[in-house]
């Protein structure tokens, strides 16, 4: 899926497409490992499926519409630029579309886990609790980017930074959100007697803080907008938490 998306990138000279494939992506792994395990525990399997599909499904419409006629995401056009247009094409490749892949395969673990294993054949709470996480990050996520919409919808609120909504407790409340529903997917995969997976868990909540998400988009807004440094300061910058006062 990954290398024929990085021919499409090609031809329209656009890497930023990878993005609105990253939730269909580990819902295509969900449907797969569905569709060829044979063992398992049948309802466990369809709801690890119904969880995964409104995740994809929700996370890839959303970054479609916010995206859609903006061309390529400034991060790729940067890349393209240093490493120059001859070379960034086959650079891409592994760089992104490769990467992203294997990301895909490793962090999609829980999900195979929970549609592999006929270790346990009844739900139990492990089960209750990863469905009550799944369900609370996609709406937590959810309500963060319609709060961030409607806000952004105001031309009074132009230039400004948005804290209020859940955008006051946390300044990112859609990494949150993500972090939420993969650990609620790790414990489901442990409800069915795999534990390893929870490790999926870990590198997603890993990549949303370090790498691809908190870090990389706090850099980015400082140099966008100065009063985003007090807004560092004075809210917590992934789990949610009251302001401090300043």
């Amino acid at each position: 899926m990954m290398t024929f998306l990085w021919l499409a990138s090609i031809k329209l000279r656009n890497v930023s497409i990878v993005d609105l494939f990253w939730g269909l992506g580990f819902m295509g792994a969900g449907i797969y490992y569905f569709l060829v395990t044979d063992d398992g525990f049948e309802p466990r399997k369809i709801m690890t499926l119904i969880l995964i599909c409104v995740w994809g499904i929700r996370l890839s419409v959303y970054l479609t519409w916010r995206n859609y006629g903006k061309g390529e995401d400034i991060r790729y056009q940067n890349f393209r630029k240093n490493y120059g247009e001859h070379r960034y094409w086959w650079i891409s490749f592994f760089q992104t579309f490769l990467l992203q892949g294997v990301l895909m395969w490793i962090i999609s673990a829980p999900l195979l886990g929970a549609s592999f294993s006929s270790e346990h054949t009844s739900f139990n709470f492990l089960d209750f609790t990863g469905l009550f996480l799944c369900v609370s990050g996609i709406v937590f996520e959810t309500t963060g980017d319609l709060q961030l919409t409607l806000f952004k919808q105001k031309l009074e609120n132009k230039g400004k930074v948005m804290r209020s909504g859940l955008w006051k407790y946390t300044r990112h409340p859609n990494y949150f959100g993500d972090s939420l529903v993969w650990w609620g997917f790790g414990l489901i995969s442990n409800a069915a007697g795999v534990y390893w997976p929870l490790i999926s868990s870990a590198i997603m909540t890993f990549l949303l803080l370090k790498v691809s998400g908190v870090a990389m988009l706090d850099k980015t807004m400082v140099s966008r907008k100065p009063a985003y440094q007090d807004y560092i300061e004075t809210t917590s910058g992934f789990s949610p938490w009251f302001p401090k006062t300043k």
